[in-house]
């Protein structure tokens, strides 16, 4: 009878045992899960504290009335108008060439030389039609005194005067001949002076020493451009067409010298679009005052009509940085936020025309290098 008491105290113990080790099993699931993660924030680069912000005196951006704004990039091209072809009537071979591509050439200005056989024929025609012209003369004046005297009949007269009348008509069509060729019947030459018709630049040369000239048949020998006024043809996009208008005035900036601004006519909105790029050529007509090359690169500006209010600031107060542009505003105690612009046209009395970013009444860093180079110490 113990013995079973005991048995029955060990089996109790035993499923003691097993049940204490299986509550230790089902532990609290939050104290077995991770650390929550302790999150930073980074701070913001843009935001800057100095300690003394006296140091840095503030600006109020003024209100300033400007109209819409459209850049359109373009060439430099001599205006079509004004730029003449020089010609060889008369064919022949290349024997001097006086001129370049390049060259800046007077009107009547030796260009070239060529000596043509048509200059040859065209002097023995026109002698030729002189010596008859001279017996057709002296034939007439023969049958008019032996009519006087009753030996010839009126229509040998007539005949006679008619022979008179057609070789003096061929001495001037072989006159007007030797002039069109180029030739001087007062000293007859085979060799053609070619001259310049206009004064201007030569842009184009489409000859050489020894070449052959075939006339008309043949690329002129030289062009001549007269580069006092040219054309600035630039390609506006098909969206921004609504903002250029026939008449109006364009800003035009060289890539070569961008301080310098001159000022154009827009005299022409091309027709017909590019359908691959999907714009249309504008041309401008301005002033070459000597510095514009054909070819060269420009940047027009075109205003519009419709005037929207911008804000304008000291030119310091602008930071460029980056290939972007910047200013430093107030943002609280002691701090200053770094805010990124669009800024527009220079204006006088060292402002700055603001396009974007800034409003009118908005309060600025009047020298904003000032303020970036003591951040950077």
């Amino acid at each position: 009878m113990r013995r079973a008491g005991f048995e029955t105290t060990a089996l109790v113990l035993a499923l003691g045992w097993y049940l204490a080790g299986c509550g230790e099993s089902k532990g609290d699931p939050k104290a077995e899960a991770p650390p929550a993660a302790n999150v930073e924030r980074e701070e913001d680069v843009n935001v800057v504290r100095v300690d003394h912000p006296e140091q840095f005196p503030l600006a109020t951006a003024a209100a300033y009335a400007s109209t819409t704004q459209l850049s359109a990039t373009g060439t430099v091209n001599p205006d079509i108008s004004r730029t003449v072809p020089v010609i060889s009537i008369a064919t022949g071979r290349v024997v001097e060439i006086h001129a370049r591509l390049g060259d800046t050439v007077k009107k009547g200005q030796l260009l070239l030389r060529v000596q043509s056989a048509d200059m040859s024929g065209a002097f023995s025609d026109y002698r030729k039609a002189v010596a008859d012209e001279q017996l057709a003369r002296t034939q007439w004046e023969r049958s008019k005194l032996l009519y006087d005297k009753g030996a010839v009949s009126l229509n040998d007269l007539q005949v006679s005067q008619d022979m008179k009348d057609k070789a003096r008509v061929d001495v001037e069509n072989t006159r007007e001949r030797l002039r069109v060729l180029g030739g001087d019947i007062d000293h007859p030459a085979a060799i053609v002076d070619i001259r310049a018709p206009v004064s201007g630049v030569i842009t184009d040369q489409q000859v050489t020493n020894a070449a052959g000239v075939a006339g008309l048949s043949s690329p002129n020998p030289f062009t001549i451009s007269d580069l006092s006024n040219v054309w600035i043809l630039c390609d506006v996009y098909e969206n921004d067409l609504a903002n250029v208008h026939v008449g109006e005035t364009a800003e035009i900036r060289l890539n070569a010298y961008p301080e310098m601004v001159f000022t154009g006519r827009i005299s022409n909105v091309g027709p017909v679009l590019d359908p691959s790029l999907r714009t249309a050529k504008v041309r401008i007509e301005v002033r070459n005052p000597g510095l514009m090359r054909v070819g060269m690169f420009v940047t027009a500006t075109f205003h519009g009509q419709k005037k929207e209010m911008r804000a304008s600031v000291p030119a310091a107060a602008i930071l460029h940085l980056h290939d972007r542009e910047w200013v430093y505003v107030p943002a609280g105690d002691k701090k200053f936020r770094r805010v990124e612009v669009v800024a527009g046209i220079s204006l006088p009395n060292n402002m700055q025309e603001i396009v974007s970013g800034l409003q009118p009444g908005q309060q600025v860093v009047s020298n904003a290098l000032v303020l970036q180079s003591t951040v950077e110490q």
